[in-house]
């Protein structure tokens, strides 16, 4: 994994965690890897691995059993509501810029039907 220098390092593990629990690689209930091998697996000081199961506690989506490990949370539907929070995340991230480009919100839905149409064709 390629870690970028503009955000915390144990925050884009994060990212990387929701990512595979979004796309399926890893299952609610899952259990997760030991913060040492977390810091091998991904090249990070164990300090590190340890705030990033610290940071998924805090987002509740993960717990541990004494004793036997951290595991995912077991929440139903917890990878689609993952997806609609990122899918809202980047479609604002979107808006704004344009916005701040100064198009309308027509000009906007103008570009980004344009965008779907062509990756449409392109599929």
């Amino acid at each position: 994994m390629e870690f970028s220098a503009s955000t915390p390092i144990y925050l884009q593990v994060v990212e990387e965690i929701k990512r595979m629990l979004m796309s399926g690689e890893l299952k609610p209930g899952d259990k997760l890897w030991s913060a040492r091998d977390m810091a091998v697996r991904y090249k990070i000081n164990p300090n590190t691995a340890a705030r990033v199961y610290k940071e998924l506690e805090l987002q509740q989506l993960c717990f541990t059993k004494r004793g036997l490990g951290t595991y995912l949370t077991e929440e139903e539907g917890i990878a689609e509501k993952l997806k609609k929070e990122k899918a809202e995340q980047l479609l604002g991230a979107f808006v704004r810029s344009f916005l701040g480009l100064g198009y309308t919100r027509e000009e906007i839905q103008q570009f980004l039907n344009k965008a779907l149409s062509e990756w449409s064709d392109e599929k």
